[in-house]
């Protein structure tokens, strides 16, 4: 088979081989983009309820990793989709009794989510203070999902000099 592979006209192998490239960079991205979308994320059934109220907030528009992945390049974004993949994988396969009946984002895509609303809401955080608070989901917890993912934490009062002890915190742009 070998040899003939190599009798073939060597245009037609570059022809060849550019064409399969096309192809396969074509159905590379077009996974990719998929995987970044809400209807890939509906279709693990713990997600259904975290999909529905995302569709009808102000941020159905988005596609799911433009909030919950990094941006800063595309190799970081691969990897923590990778490792985010693997983790899902995980639970909706063998680890399914251990699916939490309310999920929370890890440590990790909480500091992912926060750069993301501060890279598109910079502007009014340069214009209204933003610095009471350790991250945006503490008074924003509804936005992008629904008044359904409030926690009881949401409407509880702040503590006496909570708010004053954090001003000046982790959104202040000086």
């Amino acid at each position: 088979m070998f040899k003939k592979l190599l009798a073939i006209d060597k245009k037609m192998l570059i022809f060849i081989g550019v064409f399969a490239g096309i192809i396969i960079s074509a159905v590379t991205a077009k996974t990719f983009a998929y995987t970044d979308s809400a209807d890939f994320c509906k279709s693990c059934h713990i997600m259904t309820n975290v999909h529905d109220s995302f569709t009808d907030s102000t941020h159905a528009t988005l596609a799911c990793n433009d909030c919950h992945l990094p941006h800063d390049s595309k190799v970081k974004k691969l990897v923590f989709k990778a490792k985010a993949g693997v983790g899902h994988m995980y639970f909706n396969t063998l680890g399914s009794d251990k699916i939490p009946g309310v999920l929370h984002a890890t440590e990790s895509s909480e500091e992912v989510i926060k750069e993301n609303c501060i890279s598109c809401h910079e502007s009014t955080i340069d214009n209204v203070s933003h610095d009471a608070k350790e991250s945006c989901t503490s008074c924003h917890q509804s936005i992008p999902h629904g008044d359904d993912f409030k926690s009881e934490d949401f409407y509880k009062q702040p503590k006496p000099g909570e708010l004053l002890d954090k001003k000046g915190g982790t959104f202040n742009n000086g």
